[in-house]
């Protein structure tokens, strides 16, 4: 392969392609997973019905007695609180190299609290005006088991599949490795050596080897100051940095050069492999203590889809209730002042993107010639308008935003064009809070980082929810700012 160190930027969209493809290839193998997860439950717990209403004629009296409505009921409780067990256990991340074993005890676990679950829920029916679904200790225990061991038995089948697979070229990942000594030439032969893995080096960065050199056969593509162009020309879905004799400073360099980039990263210090001599596995990739630095979560399609609905939820939500009261604040903001009712800036969003945002007017009209920044017992902030910053009712259009997809719920707060160019200048990894888009609330918020506060300190709060994101991350900073907005703590000025 030629060295691309160089690579021009119209290989992005290739590169992009290429992920959007395995990300289907990655859906498709989830949902196989699903469907084997929910064969194997399903298939025990009316197995087991079955078998005892046969082997027992009053056990099989009673579940006639609870009727079909019953059974679709307690088969659609039992599938939902098996489907939460198994996603709260990550039992659907598909990640490479995990032990069978592992993977066994968080079946069990899994497998129990759903089971656990389903029988609260069916001792509850009785208030809903329903009979339960009978059961005894045998047909828990029978079921239990059963459960367990048939997604046990289909999942060795689904991973024997995804290994052939893998073997093939399908769902594999291309690798780029920082390092061409040691520990570099470590991890690519490690690699070699378990192809069923699903991964491919396709190629070095190095500064001290020749770009264009082969390296146990592997090309180096270009130097660590390349690194961003080299991924995207290799389309790359992951990186490994491997390097020795560098400071941590250094190292956190090479970081950043490849956390813009739509890729994970992983680290392999060298002191490490002088401890450990190889011997134990953490991480992707056994025998390498790989340690996993985070990545953007919502790089992922399915995070995003994610992501997106909720948004759409509490957007429309949010409209539909407080649309009487957004039309009264309308009125109260044309008697009061003159001016336009509502006050639309441009703000910087997702990659750095400009976007106009919608507010309640809450300023005289003249307040931008008078300064930009907002401060507390700011003079240019109208009676009516104070009270509407006091209770985040002025932030109502901003929903608007979120239904135009240029805003989510929760994300970093949005700022100008004009602090984002200096905070960028003077705040390390400013730039990465846009990995995300921009928030009507968010964690810096809910932890009192609003108005006239440090921007370094909401900024390592962003950079924390951008690097940490998860659905229920974004449902607990929703919650807790309606809490905070009704008792009073989330006030702004």
């Amino acid at each position: 392969m030629a060295a691309i160190s160089s690579a021009p930027r119209s290989r992005v969209a290739p590169g992009k392609t290429m992920r959007q493809r395995s990300w289907v290839v990655r859906t498709l193998l989830i949902l196989a997973l699903i469907a084997c997860d929910s064969l194997a439950l399903n298939g025990a717990f009316i197995g087991v019905y079955l078998w005892a209403a046969r082997a027992d004629a009053a056990f099989a009296t009673s579940l006639v007695t609870a009727g079909s409505t019953t059974w679709l009921i307690m088969l659609l409780i039992m599938n939902v609180s098996m489907a939460v067990a198994f996603v709260g256990g990550s039992l659907y991340s598909l990640r490479r190299g995990v032990s069978r074993v592992d993977e066994f005890f968080k079946v069990i676990v899994a497998v129990s609290l759903g089971t656990f679950a389903t029988l609260i829920i069916n001792a509850m029916q009785p208030q809903f005006g329903r009979d339960p679904l009978p059961w005894n200790e045998q047909v828990l225990v029978s079921g239990w088991i059963g459960a367990v061991a048939g997604v046990v038995a289909l999942r060795w089948a689904h991973r024997s599949v995804l290994t052939a697979l893998r073997r093939r070229g399908i769902d594999v990942r291309r690798v780029i490795i920082v390092g061409t000594r040691d520990p570099g030439r470590v991890v690519l032969n490690t690699i070699r050596r378990q192809p069923e893995m699903g991964y491919h080096v396709v190629g070095f960065i190095s500064n001290s080897t020749p770009v264009g050199t082969l390296v146990e056969g592997v090309p180096v593509l270009g130097k660590p100051a390349a690194l961003g162009r080299v991924i995207r020309a290799a389309q790359a879905d992951e990186v490994i940095i491997a390097v020795s004799g560098r400071t941590s400073a250094e190292v956190l360099d090479l970081v950043a050069l490849a956390e813009d980039e739509s890729v994970e990263i992983k680290l392999y210090p060298d002191a490490f492999q002088l401890i450990t001599n190889n011997d134990i596995s953490i991480g992707d990739v056994s025998g390498l203590p790989l340690i996993g630095i985070r990545n953007v979560a919502l790089d992922s399609p399915i995070n995003r889809a994610l992501k997106r609905a909720l948004d759409l939820v509490v957007a429309i939500l949010v409209l539909t209730i407080s649309s009487p009261v957004m039309l009264l604040i309308a009125l109260l903001i044309k008697f009061e002042s003159r001016g336009p009712v509502f006050f639309v800036q441009e703000r910087v969003g997702l990659d750095g993107k400009p976007f106009p945002t919608f507010k309640f007017r809450t300023m005289c009209i003249d307040a931008p010639l008078i300064g930009n920044w907002t401060t507390k017992d700011d003079p240019r902030v109208t009676p009516l308008g104070r009270f509407l910053r006091r209770y985040s009712l002025d932030e109502l259009p901003q929903f608007i935003n979120v239904i135009r997809g240029e805003m989510s719920v929760v994300g970093p707060r949005p700022e100008q064009p004009v602090w984002v160019e200096r905070f960028s200048q003077s705040i390390p990894r400013y730039m990465r809070r846009h990995k995300q888009k921009a928030g009507i609330t968010g964690w810096a918020q809910v932890n009192g980082l609003r108005g006239d506060t440090s921007i370094e300190e909401r900024t390592r709060y962003d950079l924390y929810y951008v690097e940490n994101w998860s659905l229920l991350f974004d449902i607990k900073i929703i919650i807790k700012t309606v809490v905070d907005i009704l008792s009073g703590k989330n006030r702004g000025y």
